[in-house]
């Protein structure tokens, strides 16, 4: 088994992606079909850390013979599909509909905690990593447990993550939705469209892992719309 998940792990990195660990589904779980349609027994997380993917993902882009709707959606299916189908699982995307519990995979996969902003901490990685799929097996497959590690927004008593965004967007409140795309797409926004959240970029951990501008503005312009 060792040897099909240093295959696997080998396979995603010639695309820049990265295993995110995995978990086994108790019985009384519930879980999503595998590829022949019985129940999965465990599921493997696929993302990657900073922007690792980002040259592949040009590259497929480029290649394209017109735009795509979704490219990073579809670019991460297509790939992560070839992997499943070689190894004989089942692949699932945060997107898909009816959506599947990926935050709540990932806390117990890799035993993250939420941030301020929601987006899971990462003792390595900070803000600055990202689930783009899972592979569903319908056998056991494992991975050695995480360890532990404390999580470092216990340890950040300035929290800058909440006092960068002009218009106040994340707050202990949670996140205000309305007010945050507002100001992105209103006449001061540029800094936030062009160089990303200023909350996120204000976090100092994991900072050698911060996604370039250019990458941080390809997902700005995703959530901001036309």
């Amino acid at each position: 088994m060792r040897g099909m998940i240093e295959e696997i792990t080998a396979a995603l990195g010639a695309n820049g992606l990265i295993l995110r660990g995995g978990l086994l589904f108790p019985d009384d779980e519930g879980a999503p079909d595998g590829a022949s349609g019985a129940p999965a027994k465990s599921v493997l997380l696929v993302g990657q850390a900073g922007a690792a993917p980002w040259p592949h993902f040009l590259r497929w882009r480029d290649q394209q013979p017109q735009a795509i709707a979704d490219p990073l959606d579809t670019w991460s299916r297509e790939v992560i599909g070839e992997v499943a189908q070689e190894f004989g699982a089942r692949v699932v995307s945060p997107s898909d509909k009816p959506y599947l519990p990926f935050q709540q995979w990932a806390v117990r996969a890799e035993g993250l905690r939420p941030s301020p902003l929601g987006i899971l901490m990462h003792p390595q990685y900070g803000l600055w990593h990202a689930y783009r799929s899972a592979l569903l097996f319908e056998d056991e497959i494992t991975l050695p447990e995480f360890r532990e590690t404390i999580h470092l927004c216990d340890t950040c008593v300035d929290k800058p993550c909440l006092k960068s965004c002009p218009v106040a967007a994340y707050s202990t409140d949670g996140f205000a939705y309305q007010a945050c795309l507002a100001h992105v797409r209103g006449a001061n926004g540029e800094p936030c469209r062009a160089g990303g959240c200023l909350d996120r970029n204000a976090c100092p951990y994991g900072a050698q892992y911060r996604y370039p501008p250019e990458v941080q503005a390809f997902h700005m312009a995703a959530f901001a719309g036309p």
